[in-house]
Formats: structure tokens, C-alpha cells, sequence
């Protein structure tokens, strides 16, 4: 599995790359386009996106750094490498939110669930496309399997997960497979203007954690804290979390609209 899309002179264009830039390319689209759905100040959420997207890779590779620090302090030159892999999307997540709650709590006129809620499909979306790039890497894939399990594969997923004589667990394709389900489900739920704001982000944060909690548990190269794979344990948190934020705005949303029998 060649890693490189093609090379440009000296420079190497890596897949991986290539995926990433089409998964944000794709998500700013489908976000303007749920901002004026919203009737948001597009020039607002561009510069907002254009902001928050940096941010969250930024926080992806700081977050998979420091999960790696005694590789890379042993190679700092690897640290801006993204391009070879090595990416945290929850340290994009605490990265892309940090700047889009500085931007917001700015422009006194967005709502920051309001604007979590757009952006939450991109997100998953984003996340779905950029699966593949690990595929390309052949990296975050899972323990060894048999060739009869992996013959219920495309040929061209078994060839990927070949790696020095051994199959591996197509772990990739599961999450970007939850992930493209998720994202319809969003789709479906950003429609429903009735839904209380944050709704739809929290019902993203549950989904795509309850899904990667179970990757997770399949993969080989999980970063680690202790005897803890610490993406499982960020999923449980996050279902918490979330659940009890949806819990509270429905209960709000309860309270504020009028008793229909008076």
C-alpha cells in the first residue's frame, strides 16, 4: 500500500493529506450551508470555521503527541509530521471547541450550541472521509486476523490489511462505516427545528463515542494511560456528559413552553 497520492517535484503528496483536506473542503461546505439554513451570519461561520479548523488540528496532533511523548522527544522533527499519520480527534475536538467559544463569546450575536449544532454533521462527516487516510497509512487497524475473516472483504480492503505476511482487523472501516450512519441520523435531526439547541452536537458526541468505544477495544495501537486505552474512557465520559446535558435542555424546554391543557 503506497501512501503518496503522487509527487509534485521533491514534494511527496500523501493520501493522508489529500483526505484530510477534502473531509474539511466537504465539512465547510455542508456547514455554510446549515448556516443559512439557520440564518447565520455566513461571513461570521466562515471566519469561525476558518478558525476552528486549524485549532482542532492543532489540538488533534498536540493531544497525540503527549500520549507519545517518549517517541517524540526522542524525534522532535516527527512532531509537525501529520502528514504521516497520528492525528487525536478528541484533541480536535478540545481543540476546534476552545477556539470556537473564544470566537463566539467575541460576536455576542452566534450562539455557541447553535453553531455545534451546524457544525456537528460536518464533523462526523469529516471524521468518515478521514478514515480512510489511516487505510492509506495502514495504520489504526486492529489485531490479526484469519484470511477467511478477512475474505469477507473487497479485495482491495484484504490487500490493505496485509501487512508483513499478517491480515489485520479492518478497524478503519468499521468507524468510518458508524460514522457515515451517524452522520445521516444528524442530517435527519439538525431538520427538526423543535430540538433544543446543543441537542444535535451532544446526540454527535454520544453516538461517535459509543462507536468508538467498541473500535477501540479492537485496535492495537490505542494510546495509553496506565492499564486504560484512554479513548474508552473519554467515550464513557462523554456519553455522561452529554446525556445529562440533553436531559437538562429537554427539561428546560419542558418548563418554558405553556401547559397546553390550561
Amino acid at each position: 500500500m503506497n501512501p503518496i497520492a503522487f509527487n509534485l517535484g521533491p514534494i511527496s503528496i500523501h493520501w493522508y493529506g489529500l483526505l484530510i483536506a477534502l473531509a474539511f473542503g466537504l465539512g465547510l461546505l455542508l456547514a455554510n450551508y446549515h448556516g443559512v439554513q439557520r440564518k447565520i451570519d455566513i461571513d461570521k461561520l466562515t471566519n469561525l470555521l476558518l478558525l476552528v479548523i486549524p485549532a482542532a488540528i492543532i489540538g488533534a496532533r498536540l493531544y497525540y503527541v503527549l500520549f507519545n511523548w517518549g517517541y517524540y522527544a526522542a524525534n522532535p522533527l516527527e512532531i509537525p509530521a501529520v502528514w504521516h499519520g497520528g492525528l487525536a480527534i478528541h484533541g480536535g475536538i478540545i481543540g476546534g471547541f476552545l477556539a470556537g467559544y473564544w470566537y463566539v463569546r467575541r460576536e455576542k450575536d452566534l450562539k455557541l450550541w447553535t453553531i455545534a449544532d451546524i457544525i456537528a454533521p460536518s464533523l462526523i462527516l469529516g471524521q468518515a472521509i478521514g478514515r480512510w487516510g489511516n487505510f492509506f497509512n495502514q495504520e489504526a487497524h486492529g489485531g490479526p486476523v484469519s484470511s477467511e475473516f478477512i475474505s469477507r472483504f473487497p479485495d482491495f480492503i484484504q490487500k490493505g490489511m496485509h501487512i508483513e505476511g499478517q491480515y489485520y482487523h479492518p478497524t478503519f472501516l468499521y468507524e468510518s462505516l458508524w460514522n457515515g450512519l451517524v452522520f445521516i441520523i444528524l442530517l435527519w435531526m439538525i431538520r427538526r427545528k423543535s430540538l433544543p439547541d446543543g441537542v444535535v452536537a451532544m446526540t454527535y458526541l454520544i453516538l461517535y463515542s459509543l462507536g468508538r468505544f467498541f473500535v477501540e477495544g479492537l485496535r492495537t495501537d490505542s494510546l495509553m494511560f496506565g492499564p486504560f486505552r484512554i479513548a474508552q474512557v473519554v467515550s464513557i465520559v462523554s456519553i455522561i456528559l452529554a446525556g445529562i446535558f440533553i436531559y437538562y435542555k429537554f427539561q428546560k424546554q419542558n418548563k418554558t413552553e405553556p401547559d397546553k391543557n390550561d
